[in-house]
């Protein structure tokens, strides 16, 4: 029990991401063969698997290269706490709970703020679901403004290494739930945990599933927000955006909904409101009412009212 409460240096907690790139090419080589051996459990396309991983590689160069201001900032309001939470075994169990309470609203916030979409909706470009498309993440996340939602963290006192740390983790969990090779875990499994049925809602576009199960690591939350939607027993999910890009050119899947907002801002004769609302307004807003929210969707889908 004393292990618990010993002190550790957040400047030298290990970064799993550093050592996850052999993890996760094992497990992709272990899903494949599963999936050609068990002719079950989802496919994987050649062209759509290699943009998956091009976009997860060049998403860690952008990350080293563009995310030292974000950093800066989190250290800046270090200096500024208000009090110093040791970091201790103990404290990053609890961390690690909390930060996926970070992290539900700032997966929420991605879905339904259309200038974090812009950002998010790399992750959800491709068509397949498969443990690639976990890799498939977005290159300017550290840019975005998001990281502010780490600051009540870091002006209590946590060490922005210990917070870092416990969203690494978080990160790491949710690689594997990226697959259609596992149906459903036990009962109480899926009660609490954010599972592959769980997420692969999340992922699927089917309009009652839109806007659903935001949790990293802890499906409690979508519970408690009423957010959460379970996977209806043998319905096929369709996966990917409302509208599809058809290509496989990492650069224009990076970029293609901010160019798109860029566009949008540009049109004549919108009020500096209408211009905002095509940043900050819910994707799929539009000043004419010419396209559809999630929510429209779901409306004229019959899934609220």
């Amino acid at each position: 029990m004393d292990y618990l409460f010993s002190h550790l240096d957040p400047t030298k907690l290990s970064d799993p991401s550093t050592y996850a790139g052999p993890i996760y090419a094992l497990f992709i080589f272990i899903e494949i063969t599963f999936i050609v051996l068990a002719k079950r459990g989802g496919e994987y396309e050649t062209r759509d698997a290699s943009t998956s991983i091009a976009l997860g590689s060049l998403s860690a160069i952008f990350g080293i290269l563009i995310s030292g201001g974000a950093i800066f900032i989190l250290f800046q309001v270090y200096q500024a706490r208000i009090m110093t939470i040791e970091t201790t075994p103990l404290m990053l169990i609890i961390l690690f709970v909390l930060d996926d309470l970070r992290f539900y609203w700032a997966h929420r916030f991605s879905h339904r703020i259309r200038w974090f979409w812009a950002n998010h909706v790399v992750h959800h470009s491709s068509q397949h679901y498969n443990l690639s498309t976990a890799l498939r993440q977005p290159w300017f996340s550290a840019v975005t403004g998001l990281v502010l939602i780490y600051v009540p963290f870091i002006w209590l006192g946590v060490h922005p290494g210990a917070m870092l740390f416990v969203g690494s983790v978080n990160l790491l969990y949710q690689f594997f739930i990226h697959t259609e090779t596992i149906h459903k875990f036990p009962k109480w499994i899926e009660a609490v945990f954010n599972t592959p049925s769980h997420h692969r809602v999340h992922h699927s576009v089917n309009p009652k599933y839109l806007d659903t199960n935001y949790a990293g690591v802890f499906i409690i939350w979508d519970k408690l927000f009423h957010t959460f939607a379970e996977e209806g027993e043998g319905e096929k999910l369709e996966y990917g955006i409302i509208k599809n890009i058809a290509t496989f050119n990492p650069f224009r899947i990076a970029t293609h909904e901010f160019i798109s907002i860029f566009s949008d801002m540009i049109k004549p004769d919108l009020t500096l409101k209408q211009r905002l609302a095509y940043v900050f307004a819910v994707p799929g807003w539009s000043h004419d009412g010419s396209r559809q929210t999630s929510d429209d969707i779901k409306r004229q889908s019959g899934v609220i009212d």
